[in-house]
């Protein structure tokens, strides 16, 4: 079996796992850059792929390496306490470091590497390898009748995001939005209730720090750094 050939790489602004969506699709404010590696720079590679408005990307858990996969492991939905088989979740800790996401095909631009696919909704931290990239095909792939388990049970969960304007004055006006709307996820582990607790995430260059309680989540710093 030839081995796996890394065709991209996405550049997105999470430079950190942190505050990383937990599925791809669900915040489309978060915009990102898929760079092709050579030889698959050559743009015949991704001839006629503006004539899908979303794709699959099949990519590389990257940052996973010293982690053995179980049999088992303890969903955050779960409130880290009931085990569930490894296939039977999301889990990046696998047999095999494989993900998979769907994207919004936004456009193709030209860069001074070639071809440049512009995506929404990308769960990936930037500089993930991946290896393969294919059509999303809504008559095959999309299931609306499917069951989800688990994951239903805080589908429509939102926190109220309070931010002072004095604070958000200094992050980007073309990120805020993006940004509100990874807040309102709620980025903390699902079993993290901790009201006095500070967590802090990179996102877009810059350092998050926030509290979060009994629904309301309050930003008490944002402060231009690199991780």
């Amino acid at each position: 079996m030839s081995e796996l050939q890394i065709v991209a790489r996405i550049r997105t602004d999470f430079p950190t796992k942190f505050a990383i969506p937990r599925q791809s699709g669900i915040l489309d404010e978060l915009e990102s850059r898929i760079e092709f590696e050579k030889p698959f720079q050559n743009p015949d590679y991704i001839r006629g792929i503006e004539e899908f408005s979303h794709l699959w990307l099949i990519w590389c858990f990257s940052e996973n390496e010293g982690h053995a996969a179980s049999a088992t492991v303890r969903p955050p939905r779960l409130g880290g306490n009931r085990r569930v088989g490894v296939f039977a979740t999301r889990s990046p800790f696998r047999p095999n470091p494989i993900g998979l996401s769907s994207v919004r095909l936004l456009r193709v631009e030209d860069s001074s590497k070639g071809k440049v696919l512009v995506v929404t909704g990308a769960d990936l931290m930037d500089g993930t390898p991946i290896y393969d990239i294919k059509p999303y095909l809504p008559f095959s792939d999309s299931h609306p009748e499917a069951r989800f388990s688990f994951a239903r049970e805080h589908l429509e969960d939102a926190l109220s995001v309070h931010i002072d304007p004095r604070i958000a004055s200094v992050f980007p006006v073309e990120k805020y939005a993006a940004l509100l709307e990874i807040l309102r996820q709620d980025p903390r582990p699902s079993y993290q209730e901790d009201p006095d607790r500070i967590y802090g995430f990179f996102f877009a260059g810059f350092e998050i720090r926030f509290t979060a309680s009994e629904g309301k989540l309050t930003v008490v710093s944002i402060e231009k750094k690199d991780p």
